[in-house]
């Protein structure tokens, strides 16, 4: 590669269908960090880059989220070769897990993993997500479960991983956090705030130390049926600009 080439900037480097999927990418991982949803250099988001080749964009391991640019989010293929030039490598044991979603799953657009405490708390209960709350609703119809293996390093673990999601849009990891995919990155990350919004919320109920009252089955059966026609988008078009205006009214640098 030529001096020239090393020094040209990404966004001269990428198409303008990339150069907008890294921008709404790094504005995901600034709003994970803005809600308090990230874990300092770790668990990882990544995105589908369009084109025919199967590249898709994760983030630089040793940044923290709230540093997140366009430019520094790293390219890759699924098997985890760095097809752009970068100074930063790339979590091997995330891209596991985001890889083996990808490659089974041509509608995964975006790929969002977190390690909250509500998430965790969460994921070693036995019972897992319960109905307690409106919002959990939209989550509980769907997710699914995936028993811990250890630290995702193993390839092995992939196709497991895979039938345990199916087709569902959440997925949370036994004792060790959560995973949303949407078909684009504003779908995915609300679909998040959904889960995690349950989780918090599962969380602050259970430590009132009082019995609970969950949503009655006759009404959890027919929201499986509602919550169909409403996470056809989730309005994650809709939410998304105004998402980005609060991020531009606190730091406009996720979009360099």
């Amino acid at each position: 590669m030529s001096t020239a080439e090393q020094t040209m900037p990404v966004k001269n480097q990428v198409s303008e269908e990339e150069w907008r999927v890294r921008v709404d990418l790094a504005a995901c991982y600034r709003l994970i960090a803005m809600h308090g949803w990230d874990d300092m250099i770790f668990t990882h988001i990544s995105a589908r880059v369009p084109g025919p080749d199967e590249h898709f964009l994760i983030n630089a391991y040793g940044l923290l989220f709230e540093e997140m640019t366009a430019s520094s989010l790293i390219k890759v293929d699924l098997n985890g070769n760095i097809v752009l030039d970068t100074p930063y490598p790339i979590n091997p044991a995330g891209f596991t897990i985001h890889s083996a979603v990808h490659a089974a799953r041509s509608d995964a657009g975006c790929v969002l993993h977190t390690h909250t405490k509500a998430g965790i708390a969460v994921s070693a209960q036995t019972n897992g997500l319960l109905p307690l709350s409106q919002i959990s609703l939209l989550p509980y119809a769907s997710v699914t479960y995936h028993d811990y293996e250890g630290i995702a390093l193993n390839e092995d673990e992939k196709p497991r991983l895979v039938a345990d999601l199916g087709t569902s849009n959440f997925l949370i990891l036994r004792n060790h956090g959560m995973l949303t995919v949407g078909a684009t990155i504003p779908d995915a990350f609300l679909y998040m705030y959904a889960l995690e919004t349950a989780c918090q919320t599962q969380i602050m109920a259970q430590s009132a130390n009082v019995e609970l009252t969950q949503v009655n089955p006759a009404i959890v059966d027919g929201i499986k049926a509602q919550v169909e026609a409403v996470m056809k988008g989730m309005g994650g078009e809709l939410a998304w600009p105004a998402l980005l205006r609060k991020l531009d009214r606190r730091d406009t640098s996720f979009r360099e």
